[in-house]
């Protein structure tokens, strides 16, 4: 049987191992769908002047305002 310290301490630990357990897997999902978020392609319409993004990789896409196809931009 445990003494009164023991079960304290084992029990703080056990605690403190399912917070950081949490954290760590709550802050790795928030990465992923912040760094999908963030990778984006600019891109700017030469006939509305409108500037929007699509999805990375994207090499051209249509205006969602005019409708016209656009290369991205190239900083």
């Amino acid at each position: 049987m445990l003494d009164l310290t023991a079960a304290v301490v084992l029990y703080c630990v056990l605690v403190g191992a399912v917070v950081v357990g949490l954290w760590l897997w709550y802050d790795r999902r928030d990465h992923r769908s912040f760094e999908a978020e963030r990778r984006k392609t600019t891109f700017h319409c030469i006939r509305c002047d409108a500037l929007y993004s699509a999805p990375a990789g994207t090499e051209l896409c249509r205006c969602p305002k005019c409708g016209h196809e656009n290369v991205r931009l190239k900083f």
